[in-house]
């Protein structure tokens, strides 16, 4: 009960950031706590416990969101192009653009940019662990991030010039 306690809310915030319904995010954070606490036998302890949970939490709400839409546009990796990491990681928004905003535009995003978008710049996973939890390529996942960063720059920037005019 202690663990439950300890990590129940931090759990919980890390579910409403996939899962806008928030009795469903309550019960997919159950969920979580209860494959958790069946597999508490396999926690190595290579990462901290919140860290294993997390990932468990993820998991749980990425699975949710695929059964719920199982023609998850995933690309093809035959159709992927290699994104040179560097060219794109110094992209810049407006000054007004709050954290708060990114948040509600990554909503907007296609399914397969959102997901990737989601773990890598605020779950903060990297491409490895994102091809795991997605069961993607690692290429997929550079694609995809760099993809979902150019639609994002582009919706924010209609969102800023949107409001001033």
């Amino acid at each position: 009960m202690q663990l439950y306690n300890q990590y129940c809310q931090g759990m919980y915030v890390v579910a409403k950031r996939f899962i806008t319904n928030t009795a469903e995010a309550e019960d997919l954070v159950q969920d979580a706590f209860i494959k958790a606490f069946s597999k508490l036998h396999q926690f190595k302890g290579n990462v901290t416990f919140g860290a294993w949970l997390k990932r468990i939490v993820v998991n749980t709400c990425i699975d949710a969101l695929k059964s719920k839409s199982p023609q998850l546009d995933v690309l093809e990796e035959v159709h992927l192009k290699v994104i040179d990491a560097d060219a794109h990681d110094s992209w810049v928004v407006e000054d007004d653009v709050t954290l708060e905003d990114i948040k509600l535009v990554i909503e907007t995003l296609p399914e397969k940019y959102k997901y990737v978008v989601m773990l890598f710049l605020i779950e903060g996973y990297d491409h490895q662990e994102i091809s795991e939890i997605l069961n993607i390529s690692e290429v997929a996942s550079r694609t995809q991030l760099s993809r979902g960063k150019q639609k994002l720059q582009e919706l924010l920037k209609l969102k800023t010039y949107g409001t001033r005019y």
